[in-house]
Parts: C-alpha cells; sequence; structure tokens
C-alpha cells in the first residue's frame, strides 16, 4: 500500500493533472496563428496531443501505415490535399493517380516548395517527402511515375487532409482550417 505522501507525489507528477499539461485547444490556436507563408515549430510534445496516435508515429516518428484500397481511390472530385498537421497546401486532386501501391499518389505537389525532399536516396523507400512547413514526414518520391514528370508522390492517406472544391479551393481550405 502506498502511503499518502507517496500518492499526492505520483497524482500530482502524472501528466493528466499536470500544472503544465499541454491543453489540445491552445496548441490549435498557437497553431493556427501562424501565418501560412511562416514555418511551424511545435515540439513533439504538443503534436502528439493535437495528433491522433497514428498520425504521430507517421508524421512524426517517419513511420509508415499500411496501404489500402482506400489509397488508390479516385473519386474525380475537385480539390486540394492539405498536410494533416499544419494544412499546409501539397497536392491537387487533379495530380492524383492509381498507382496500384494502396498510398495515394501523385505526380507533382501543388507547388515545389510545398514540399522538403531528403538528400538522402534509398532504391527500397526512394526519396523522404516532408511538409516544408512543419517538417512532418508524408511519405517517399520514386521515379517510377506517370507523364509529364515521371515521379510518384506515393504519400501516406493519414498524412493527408482532402478539401473539396472547384474555384477559390485554396482560399476556402485556408479560411476553413
Amino acid at each position: 500500500m502506498l502511503s499518502p505522501a507517496i500518492c499526492t507525489v505520483l497524482f500530482a507528477c502524472s501528466p493528466a493533472h499536470s500544472s503544465s499539461n499541454l491543453n489540445a485547444e491552445q496548441i490549435r490556436a498557437k497553431l493556427q496563428a501562424i501565418p501560412f507563408d511562416q514555418e511551424v515549430h511545435l515540439t513533439n510534445k504538443e503534436w502528439q496531443v493535437i495528433m491522433s496516435p497514428q498520425q504521430f508515429y507517421v508524421m512524426r516518428r517517419a513511420g509508415t501505415e499500411a496501404p489500402s484500397l482506400s489509397g488508390n481511390a479516385l473519386d474525380h472530385r475537385k480539390g486540394i490535399y492539405l498536410c494533416s498537421a499544419c494544412s499546409n497546401l501539397l497536392y491537387s486532386a487533379d495530380a492524383k493517380f492509381d498507382s496500384g501501391t494502396g498510398w495515394p499518389s501523385f505526380w507533382q505537389p501543388i507547388r515545389k516548395e510545398a514540399v522538403h525532399e531528403s538528400n538522402t536516396v534509398s532504391a527500397i523507400f526512394g526519396r523522404e517527402i516532408s511538409c516544408a512547413r512543419c517538417g512532418s514526414h508524408l511519405g517517399h518520391v520514386f521515379n517510377d511515375g506517370p507523364e509529364p514528370t515521371g515521379l510518384r508522390y506515393c504519400m501516406n492517406a493519414v498524412a493527408l487532409t482532402f478539401h473539396e472544391g472547384g474555384e477559390g479551393t485554396i482560399e476556402n481550405a485556408h479560411a476553413n482550417h
């Protein structure tokens, strides 16, 4: 049996009851206050509070989710794909194609500056792609994609958020995130 003093210390130091406990609402407000043309610098502890466990594993620990049938879904809706972490504009639905891999695949980012490509290339994993705004791992790029680029940006679905829309989609996506 634990003494009352030990119980008090354990309770006070537990993450759920700490006075320095990170608040998801405050972290999201901090994130939303950062202009879209600026980089995002949150700690991994802050990201962990606002991400699902799978998002954190993939996006902050450079993991890979399992492939799924929905990864190649081409439903022909107009729209854009945003970074699930920071809402950076990443890919247009017009650049998505069915790669047969089980992961969402695109032949180019919405703009070259939207993503960062690692300098390291692996024959198996290609070149790592991360969000240029927040540094979150998104997936990998390979040289076996369709024309006109010949590239396949193979992304983790959990790292992307789809925003449907036509004209003004970019402005609407940022207004809604």
